[in-house]
């Protein structure tokens, strides 16, 4: 039994059925989860020491990676049933729009810092890095979300261009919807 099968297993019926109804954006909220993580991660390391000046930067550098990995964990995880198109192409496609996620993602750490001057030259620096993370971590990454997860189910992987991996996914849904009704 996988790990998505054992969680399953243990939620009531209805909200189980609703994370079946949704599973592609569960995964896709999983997946950002963990690149939250990961963009987190890195930005702070980086802002805290070799890019202490360039808080912008390091937040770029962060999302950078972040995107990466989300690439590899969304096309083989939340959106392995579809697509269909050349990986080049799909990729290309991920890339663009994920670009404008980082876009998204950076206007309200720019506006936090530089047209509302919450920066340590205005205010003290836990008000500054509380403004710094409200505003690239939740405002900033939760508006790129949402325009990432339109863009890649509307363009990146459509599901009109068919599955890619055969008709059906390895039976994976088949057998999650008989979880617990034995």
């Amino acid at each position: 039994m996988t790990v998505v099968h054992a969680v399953l297993a243990r939620l009531p019926a209805p909200l189980r059925a609703v994370a079946l109804k949704h599973r592609e954006l569960v995964k896709f909220a999983i997946v950002g989860g963990t690149t939250f993580v990961i963009d987190n991660g890195i930005w702070f390391l980086l802002k805290f020491t070799i890019l202490e000046s360039k808080p912008i930067t390091a937040k770029a550098i962060a999302v950078i990676i972040a995107i990466i990995v989300s690439y590899i964990l969304n096309r083989e995880w939340s959106f392995r049933t579809r697509g269909g198109r050349e990986r080049h192409h799909e990729a290309a496609l991920f890339f663009l729009i994920s670009a404008g996620g980082v876009v998204i993602n950076l206007i309200p750490p720019y506006l936090s810092r530089y047209v509302f001057n919450l920066e340590e030259l205005h205010v003290t620096r836990l008000v500054q890095e509380i403004a710094d993370f409200a505003s690239g971590s939740i405002i900033g990454m939760v508006l790129a979300m949402f325009f990432r997860f339109w863009g890649f189910r509307t363009w990146v992987f459509p599901d009109e261009l068919g599955h890619r991996r055969g008709d059906k996914d390895d039976g994976e849904d088949d057998n999650i919807i008989h979880l617990g009704h034995s």
